[in-house]
């Protein structure tokens, strides 16, 4: 089976799309993305931060048992 291509906006780290609402990704907000791969969840971030001339902060951390990526939105 072929994977989907990517929706823009969304990340894709483990195989699964996870879509996040980036219009809603104030400064000083964050979101907690669960995964495995953090390093390309990271690198998937980043890129969507550059298309939407924002700074960002990230994360590797264990939230509720869970393994993934804390993004905080710095400008």
């Amino acid at each position: 089976m072929k994977p989907r291509p990517l929706r823009k906006g969304n990340v894709c780290p483990d195989g699964v799309q996870m879509s996040v609402d980036w219009s809603s990704f104030v400064i000083g907000s964050s979101v907690f993305i669960p995964c495995i791969d953090t390093e390309r969840c990271k690198e998937q971030v980043i890129q969507i931060a550059k298309e939407n001339k924002f700074g960002i902060e990230t994360r590797r951390r264990i939230e509720d048992g869970k393994w993934g990526l804390r993004i905080w939105r710095t400008l």
